[in-house]
């Protein structure tokens, strides 16, 4: 196992060695990084990062008691780390880029094949299906829920172990040049983009400006390296270089499902026929299956068999209540791409009762949210939807364009407390909203409950 020197975790990171370790002890790699000193263990290295309420900085000294083989903080916390007799004190103006380089440097160490996944819908389970269909065949290591930004995609490349064979990551976009600072950490060999929807409007403009920003992604990819796209997706085009290995998912595509469709089970990709049992029916999960096998073939690894996932939570989590009524927690995120998704998922549900749909707010979707909500509504009342709650002032515009039952609330508590009073036996209920809404209790306050 290879060790890492102070001097070594310094250089990686581009911050000045202020105090060696006292004991000269090594580190295992660069050492698990955390950036909250309730967090930390023995041996890890605590980054204070500076934030809004508060400097992480000045929490290195307690983080040095508690066992952490060192710190890295901005000068300013410097006097304080030095001050705690114990461990190394690294300094950087910068902490957030320091940690990304170090990130970077043991990206590099371990030699490990990166996958890294972004796009408007899906990314987190599509991540969570390229684990799942490589971990019989290679070591994984995949970044945890939503660790997928600056902060959070790095600590995870910091928590890989030696002997990771292949990497998967999550990128993140909230604005343009976040997935290129992400890409530039991670360095890819493989970038896949989902696909392309109404996401974060108000600081895109637009979908070709979404496009713009989820394609950093494959602009970050160095010449040789593959990029797996949606087939039929225009807007990336342009960014599809020559040089790129390019593989697109989807009807029509290089990867798609064979005769029969997504009920055959048999994916066709490259000419090759390969047969997946799949735990799932949801249509955008078969979807994302498809990206997921072009990522594997991408890194040398054909699936077969059956795929055993565990999808992150929140993202269509099945609740059994006790006199049979079922729950679909699907509540992390929500947008309309997302929203259309949950709803056909819940129109196939067979049921003995009604389909009740609790849906909240869309958040960050700019000049024409209104109009958004108003098509969700109208969705909801082709996919068969029977009750529908609105949470929110937003998606109250909803009911503007569906014709059943509909109910408008405030919040996530008054929506828990009305779906614990229409939910009967044998009813299926959906609840997704953006995470702004936290509707998570309207699922815990069900889970609670017996229907009546």
């Amino acid at each position: 196992m290879r060790r890492w020197s102070d001097q070594r975790v310094a250089g990686a990171a581009g911050a000045q060695l202020l105090r060696p370790h006292p004991d000269g002890a090594a580190v295992d790699g660069p050492a698990r990084a955390v950036v909250d000193s309730r967090e930390v263990a023995q041996g890890d290295l605590f980054v204070g990062l500076p934030g809004e309420r508060a400097d992480g900085g000045a929490f290195a000294a307690g983080a040095l008691a508690a066992g952490a083989w060192g710190v890295l903080v901005t000068p300013a916390w410097a006097s304080d780390a030095l001050a705690a007799d114990a461990g190394a004190v690294l300094v950087s103006e910068h902490p957030v880029p320091a940690l990304g380089a170090l990130a970077r440097a043991w990206r590099r160490d371990l030699g490990a094949h990166v996958v890294a996944v972004t796009g408007s819908v899906g990314k987190t389970s599509t991540k969570d299906l390229i684990a799942a269909l490589l971990a019989p065949h290679r070591t994984v290591a995949a970044s945890r829920e939503n660790h997928n930004t600056e902060i959070g995609m790095p600590l995870e490349i910091l928590r890989a172990p030696l002997g990771t064979e292949v990497l998967v990551l999550e990128a993140a976009m909230r604005g343009f040049g976040q997935i290129a600072e992400l890409a530039a950490i991670c360095e890819p060999d493989v970038g896949v983009i989902t696909n392309v929807g109404p996401v974060h409007l108000e600081q895109m403009g637009s979908l070709e400006g979404v496009a713009k920003a989820k394609a950093e992604l494959l602009e970050g990819l160095y010449d040789g390296a593959t990029a797996v796209v949606p087939a039929g997706e225009p807007r990336l085009e342009p960014w599809l270089r020559d040089a790129l290995e390019v593989v697109r998912f989807g009807p029509g595509g290089d990867v798609d499902y064979g005769a029969g469709g997504a009920a055959g089970r048999v994916i066709v990709a490259g000419g090759e026929r390969i047969a997946l049992e799949l735990p799932f029916e949801q249509a955008h999960n078969l979807t994302n299956t498809l990206a997921a096998v072009a990522a594997a073939r991408a890194v040398g690894v054909t699936p077969s068999e059956r795929l055993d996932v565990r999808f992150s939570g929140l993202r269509g989590e099945r609740v059994l209540l006790g006199a049979g009524a079922t729950v679909i927690n699907d509540c992390y995120n929500a947008n309309p791409l997302s929203m259309r998704a949950a709803l056909d998922d819940l129109a196939t549900h067979e049921t003995a009762g009604r389909r009740v749909a609790v849906l909240g707010d869309m958040l960050e979707l700019g000049a024409a949210e209104d109009e958004h909500h108003r098509d969700v509504g109208a969705y909801a009342a082709t996919a068969g939807v029977d009750v529908l709650v609105t949470v929110g002032p937003r998606a109250a515009r909803m009911l503007e364009r569906y014709d059943g039952e509909g109910h408008a609330v405030a919040d996530a508590r008054e929506a828990a407390a009305l779906a614990g009073e229409l939910l009967v036996a044998g009813d299926v209920l959906l609840v997704k909203g953006s995470r702004g809404v936290g509707l998570e209790v309207v699922a815990e306050a069900l889970a609670a409950k017996e229907p009546g």
